[in-house]
């Protein structure tokens, strides 16, 4: 038995000034139990992703969840944590609570508080997902950590700012038509290719463009087993999920090659009796534009070192041959660490059911997920489909 998703809520993603963490929380778990069709007391079991590390003194924010509604009150509820993967880790556990009888009905939800804090301690507090006894002086942060990664990947492979660019771009013009999206703005191909006074280097050869956003938000999903979800109005089922973790210090293996992501999808295409070739589309972690790239090769769209060719030929656009991030991923859409996992799923969850309005990519059935948390040290990997 697996898991299905049957309700969601997405808040809008950005600097949402009006918003705390608990508001946020609130305003997605309510959304996500009324989009299911149930009440707060079917929810035998909740878990809520939030890495906070800081930016917000409100720790302990599972406990908040129980602000959305009184039904809540003396059922399980846990708070997961695993860098900016907490939102996929948290639906692991939410999937694991059904599949083991442990809950019928299990909430999941992921939320971020991030723009109230200063900039230069957002870097601190991302960097804490790097290895601070021997990178905690690379400079620029978290953004200097891929900014390393991309100078080794150009010194193996050659100049890919071209490729870089045309993410960026691909990316941008996508979430134009994501209303949820936290930059809404179509740069263009020229834009993100030059080094100007508004897209600045930042770190190594990554200009601004090739940055996620600094972003609030929350997203929250409901999900039950195949049989409840067979007589609910909408379910997206789990063909597969995997979990892969690689070691934390970048000294100890080859950081280009991001190989705990290779081996999550590849477990997950064992589990799903599926391949690459079955997906339709795939959401994925660009937390920065140089892990898109290295992501395409690590889920086997192309060999080693010619990332670059899937970008250049079409075939991440969404009218490709496989659509990458028609949301706009984190690139547009913004990354609240916490909420990321979850938004990703259900992202594909619209797709799906064909209610992803100017998002919506033509005929899809399957639908890919890849979150990771770290430079590709916790390694999440999810296949879906439409159960009905």
């Amino acid at each position: 038995m697996t898991a299905c998703i049957v309700g969601w809520h997405h808040t809008k993603f950005g600097k949402l000034e009006d918003e705390d963490i608990e508001s946020l929380i609130v305003q997605a778990a309510r959304g996500a139990v009324a989009d299911a069709g149930i009440g707060f007391e079917d929810v035998d079991e909740a878990f809520v992703g939030n890495m906070n590390g800081g930016y917000h003194k409100q720790d302990f924010t599972g406990a908040l969840l129980m602000q959305a509604d009184d039904g809540l009150r003396f059922k399980r509820v846990t708070r997961v944590e695993n860098a900016c993967a907490t939102g996929s880790a948290a639906l692991h556990q939410g999937i694991r609570a059904i599949e083991n009888g442990d809950a019928r009905f299990a909430l999941v939800l992921g939320a971020e508080k991030m723009t109230a804090t200063p900039t230069a301690q957002v870097g601190d507090i991302l960097l804490s997902a790097s290895y601070r006894k021997e990178e905690d002086e690379v400079e620029g942060g978290f953004a200097g950590i891929f900014g390393q990664i991309a100078q080794l990947y150009f010194q193996k492979h050659g100049d890919q700012s071209d490729a870089l660019a045309r993410i960026a771009a691909k990316n941008h013009h996508n979430g134009m038509a994501n209303p949820l999206a936290h930059m809404r703005k179509d740069f263009g191909y020229e834009f993100c290719r030059a080094v100007s006074e508004k897209n600045p280097f930042v770190a190594g050869p990554l200009k601004r463009t090739d940055c996620s956003l600094i972003s609030d938000g929350a997203a929250a999903v409901v999900l039950t087993d195949v049989e409840t979800a067979l007589a609910m109005h909408k379910a997206i089922v789990f063909r597969a999920r995997a979990q892969v973790n690689d070691f934390l210090p970048m000294s100890k293996r080859d950081i280009v090659a991001f190989e705990g992501c290779t081996q999550a999808w590849q477990q997950a295409f064992a589990k799903a009796r599926m391949s690459l070739d079955d997906l339709d589309l795939v959401e994925t972690h660009d937390c920065f534009t140089i892990a898109e790239l290295l992501q395409y090769e690590a889920m086997g769209l192309t060999p080693a070192g010619q990332g670059a060719r899937a970008i250049a030929e079409g075939w991440t656009g969404k009218t490709g041959k496989l659509p990458v991030n028609a949301s706009g991923g984190l690139k547009s859409k913004g990354h609240p660490i916490g909420a990321t996992g979850v938004s990703m799923h259900i992202m594909a969850s619209l797709q799906l059911m064909g209610e992803a309005g100017d998002m919506q990519v033509d005929g899809a059935e399957t639908a890919g997920v890849f979150n990771m948390g770290g430079a590709a040290v916790a390694n999440y990997a999810s296949v879906l489909e439409r159960l009905r």
